[in-house]
């Protein structure tokens, strides 16, 4: 083991994240495995070491609050039967550790008995925190509608920059990020019933127009009850009493014929979506986002 990479208590020395991986950062577009990938490509064996799961608290800026229990009983029977391949990655702070990437691995590990799991320590910025725990799960797994947008504002308001900028580094459309935003307008207990999927985003994105609240019951009252769809929400809200807010917000988007199903699609899949000359454009980031977007579809592809 190289002696210069050790400190006293015999942990490997943290390191800054090195001028690859601020390229990375810095890049139009971020790539959460391309950001990994780079951080373990990098890391000798001698800077991975073993840390007890005790010490380990979830990265602060991570947005989501919901785990799958079967997909996590599934990846600690396989941690159990052959352990950790990949090292998460976290950062040293006051008290033990913040988990930057790996959070499932925790836990999975902890269902499975584990004491230790591999880490490699780096020195993350709060806003870079922020942006990987983001990343991970827009990348790699699905947030709920409220933990995405949620995460969306806090870059939004940490980086100080545009929807336009937040949408283009994380790859995703304008109108996404809108719409998304805009369920945080929408009162608690409506929330809480799109992060229990009782309400569509097809649904939530029609009622985050509006701006009495009152209304916004009401005809979340007949999606519940009466299980309408959205055209059917859509028609309720034209109504002369209904009150609709900003309508600058929808300005943009009068231009296509098709733009009610690039919407619904853009929403649907997350990513951004172009309907034009009889052809479907569908964007992704990465093989990750690619093999997301194919599972919301439900495409299974032999290789």
């Amino acid at each position: 083991m190289e002696t210069n990479n050790i400190n006293e208590s015999g942990i490997p020395k943290r390191r800054a994240l090195g001028r690859g991986l601020e390229e990375l950062f810095n890049s139009e577009v971020l790539d959460y495995s391309a950001v990994e990938e780079k951080i373990v490509k990098d890391s000798s064996k001698d800077e991975i070491t073993m840390i007890s799961l005790n010490e380990l608290r979830s990265n602060p800026y991570q947005p989501r609050k919901i785990f799958d229990e079967t997909a996590l009983e599934e990846l600690a029977n396989s941690i159990k039967e052959h352990g950790v391949f990949q090292p998460i990655i976290v950062k040293k702070s006051i008290k033990g550790y913040e988990i930057i990437a790996g959070e499932r691995r925790v836990k999975a590990s902890l269902m499975a008995g584990k004491t230790e799991i591999p880490a490699i320590i780096r020195d993350f910025n709060d806003t870079q925190m922020m942006e990987i725990a983001l990343l991970e799960n827009l990348q790699r797994e699905n947030l709920t509608s409220i933990e995405e947008a949620t995460a969306y504002r806090k870059l939004l308001d940490t980086l100080s920059i545009t929807q336009d900028q937040l949408a283009k580094r994380l790859g995703k459309s304008r109108s996404h990020i809108t719409n998304m935003l805009g369920l945080l307008t929408l009162p608690l207990n409506i929330q809480n019933e799109i992060s229990k999927k009782n309400i569509s985003m097809g649904h939530a994105r029609v009622l985050s127009k509006l701006e009495n609240s009152n209304q916004q019951q009401e005809l979340v009252n007949k999606v519940l009850n009466e299980g309408i769809s959205v055209r059917e929400l859509e028609d309720l809200t034209k109504a002369p009493t209904i009150v609709k807010a900003n309508p600058q917000h929808h300005r943009e988007n009068n231009y296509s014929e098709y733009n009610y199903l690039q919407n619904e699609l853009s929403d649907k899949l997350g990513t951004k979506v172009l309907i034009k000359k009889n052809k479907i454009e569908i964007s992704f980031v990465n093989g990750n986002d690619l093999n997301r977007i194919l599972e919301i579809l439900n495409i299974e592809v032999e290789r």
